[in-house]
């Protein structure tokens, strides 16, 4: 395949990231003015130039590698002399191939581990999430069609499509991060995309104590949970870490299960063998094909799963779900949007609604208390950090209301520590679980001393 072509198939022929402008001030006559910079204007001259060039010499070439058009940036940049300096040369070399073939400007941001998030606000306002604190990056686009190649590159290469006739789309990278993209006239500031990056090692539960998200008390009670077969759900708002959660919860089944994940976007991170990974599809174009997470959890009931695992409910599937959880499928695990474990119950009850079999509130209610064993609230903090904020037990029906009890808490002080971190302590408060019974019944053992 050409580098023409290749390029062409991801819509890549775009224009070069924003040459700088720098501006000099030059007196005349007593008045300050501006001319541009000529080194810069020089040098952005000769990127483009060596960038035109390398795709022409290229262009014979059977699906270059990019080693080889690494070789040929290296040789025409020799050959442009005083004006590529020797101490930019290297900087260039990465920025004109990542123009080429990757992600432009966002190639830095995707390579930095301690980057979690990208928020494309139009094409000269980027902000990134850097250790849980967002601030704006120091990269642009250089207009809005530069942005608008590069996430044609996004979603052309997992075969979506995406203009002003289908302005939203939902992608991923091909490392596995989740990308959203809105366009004008949704969007009301050009087009916006956020990207959610994919952690390339999975967080452990070590970590997640060592960060401050967990006490090794709760960690050690989940595992438990988790190996004994609870149904659990974790909740928590946008970006709170439920996925990173429902990772680590995950790697606690034991090895010898059968396990079945299903998830609009792949995310889930398993290191045991026998796993069956599903994933949602969004209809084409003309409106048909679409499978949806329903269908997805229908069908795995039918492939004699040991375990469900569904990356999030938020439609009707909650009703399967439940369902699964009820009839034999023990020890299902999944996530969904709420902000506290009583509105976790309600977020459930709304979208079993949404499944159109018209139950009774109570019957609902009924269900969720027979089905759900375990809350885990996932919160994050005004202060950037990410923790579990409650443990909580369903525990019947009390009436019509579905009853429960906190097992743990995290507590906050609303004081900050020398990091700019709340001030806050892990609780247990001193309830002992009525599914401890459940857990030994599939033969976990239990510690008091986690309770005390």
């Amino acid at each position: 395949m050409s580098l023409l072509r290749r390029i062409e198939e991801k819509k890549g022929d775009f224009a070069l990231a924003t040459a700088a402008q720098a501006l000099e001030s030059v007196p005349v006559s007593g008045v300050t003015t501006t001319k541009p910079n000529l080194l810069h204007d020089n040098l952005a001259k000769a990127k483009e130039r060596i960038r035109n060039q390398t795709i022409a010499a290229l262009n014979e070439v059977k699906d270059p590698t990019d080693q080889q058009i690494r070789d040929k940036l290296d040789e025409l940049i020799h050959a442009e002399g005083s004006d590529i300096p020797r101490s930019d040369r290297s900087r260039i070399i990465e920025e004109i191939l990542n123009d080429i073939v990757g992600y432009g400007p966002l190639e830095a941001a995707l390579a930095d581990p301690t980057v979690t998030e990208i928020m494309v606000n139009g094409h000269q306002q980027i902000f990134i999430e850097q250790q849980g604190r967002i601030k704006q990056a120091d990269f642009v686009f250089r207009n809005q069609e530069h942005l608008m190649t590069i996430i044609d590159r996004i979603v052309s290469s997992i075969g979506r499509h995406v203009d002003e006739a289908s302005p939203m789309v939902d992608a991923r990278l091909r490392d596995g991060s989740r990308v959203n993209v809105i366009l004008p006239p949704l969007s009301l500031v050009g087009p916006v995309m956020t990207i959610r990056k994919f952690s390339k090692i999975p967080f452990t539960a070590a970590k997640l104590v060592e960060f401050g998200s967990v006490s090794p008390k709760m960690v050690a009670f989940l595992e438990a949970c988790v190996r004994g077969r609870l149904n659990i759900i974790v909740s928590g708002g946008t970006g709170s870490g439920k996925t990173t959660l429902l990772n680590v919860l995950s790697s606690f089944i034991p090895d010898d299960e059968r396990i079945v994940t299903i998830e609009d976007a792949a995310e889930i991170q398993l290191l045991q063998e026998h796993v069956i990974s599903l994933e949602s599809r969004p209809a084409n174009t003309e409106g048909r094909g679409q499978v949806s997470i329903r269908d997805l959890v229908r069908n795995a009931l039918r492939m004699r799963p040991d375990r469900i695992i569904v990356g999030e409910v938020r439609s009707a599937e909650a009703l399967d779900m439940l369902q699964a959880m009820n009839t034999g499928h023990d020890g299902s695990l999944t996530t969904t949007h709420a902000n506290t474990p009583r509105d976790t119950i309600a977020r459930v009850e709304t979208m079993v609604m949404m499944a159109g079999m018209e139950l009774p509130l109570i019957a609902i209610r009924a269900q969720i208390a027979s089905a759900v064993d375990v809350i885990i609230q996932q919160t994050r903090l005004r202060d950037g950090t990410r923790r579990v904020t409650n443990i909580t037990e369903i525990t019947g029906m009390e009436g019509d209301v579905v009853s429960m009890q906190d097992i743990f808490v995290f507590e906050t002080q609303g004081q900050l520590d020398e990091h700019g971190r709340f001030r806050g302590r892990y609780r247990a408060t001193g309830i002992r679980p009525q599914c401890l019974e459940k857990i030994r019944n599939n033969g976990v053992s239990i510690h008091e001393d986690w309770f005390a």
